[in-house]
């Protein structure tokens, strides 16, 4: 299982893929901050309709980077992400939510989840973990915003319990993939944030938090694969990006490595 780029049909625009989804039942893909038509600070495929761009253009990136996949971005359904723990579940009657505008997404939510064919789910990110699942007999798909306010509020435990209540799934069958995101090597925390995951998740502190005198690291991927793990998913059908935004911000959106002053790369899963 691993994590790839691979060049769209537009000049310069490059995404990137897992081989853990069955492409035959699903599509997915994350964007990279290269091939659109942003002007700086967000050059240039910046999907954020939030961060201060123009919104014709973050647009027709949105639909840049849809089409590369094969999707059509007026079907994308996307939510006002706010770093806490509610997930909606989206049907057909609210395709295109929030594509256009921010207004019209789905509010307050940090998680989509849908059974429904032709529903692509999309969400947001710059260091914050995207986490994508797939559920191939229930032919359902879940996308998670996990910056560590959501990973301590166990955002992708509680989209898996979603989509077992909502669809049946088993976790057992599911299969995951855990995005670009800021790594261990960058994200230092303060000594607080490191107590709450401590409380929070008491089997497996010591491997997401890396204490080194004063400086303690959180390790946002790791702590979501354990997650996962416990939440019943087997440790073989998830895939690790193992990619740092911040160490790689020439290729992704980063908040710290660009200093607040950025745009967003975007996650989207679907069922064909």
């Amino acid at each position: 299982m691993c994590f790839k780029l691979v060049s769209g049909p537009s000049p310069n625009l490059w995404l990137g893929q897992f081989d853990i989804f069955p492409k035959e039942i699903f599509v997915h893909g994350i964007s990279t901050r290269h091939g659109g038509v942003s002007g700086q600070p967000w050059s240039s495929l910046n999907l954020g309709l939030h961060v201060g761009d123009k919104a014709e253009d973050v647009i027709e990136n949105r639909q840049l980077f849809c089409s590369s996949l094969g999707i059509n971005g007026e079907k994308a359904v996307t939510c006002q992400q706010v770093h806490g723990e509610q997930i909606a579940r989206v049907t057909a009657e609210k395709r295109g939510a929030g594509f256009r505008d921010i207004a019209d997404a789905v509010p307050e939510t940090d998680a989509l989840i849908t059974n429904e064919p032709d529903v692509p789910l999309m969400l947001f990110f710059a260091d914050c973990t995207p986490i994508l699942l797939a559920d191939p007999v229930r032919r359902a798909v879940g996308l998670a915003h996990g910056g560590w306010k959501g990973t301590l509020r166990s955002i992708a435990a509680k989209t898996v319990a979603a989509m077992q209540r909502e669809f049946g799934c088993r976790p057992e069958n599911m299969l995951a993939a855990i995005g670009p995101s800021i790594g261990s090597c960058c994200y230092q925390v303060g000594s607080e944030v490191a107590a709450q995951f401590e409380a929070a998740f008491p089997g497996f502190a010591s491997q997401i938090l890396l204490k080194e005198a004063d400086n303690i690291r959180l390790d946002l991927q790791r702590a979501n694969t354990l997650q996962l793990q416990e939440a019943g998913l087997r440790a073989s059908n998830i895939a690790a990006s193992h990619v740092c935004t911040a160490c790689n911000n020439s290729q992704f959106f980063s908040y710290r490595a660009d200093k607040g002053k950025t745009g967003r790369i975007a996650a989207i899963i679907g069922v064909k």
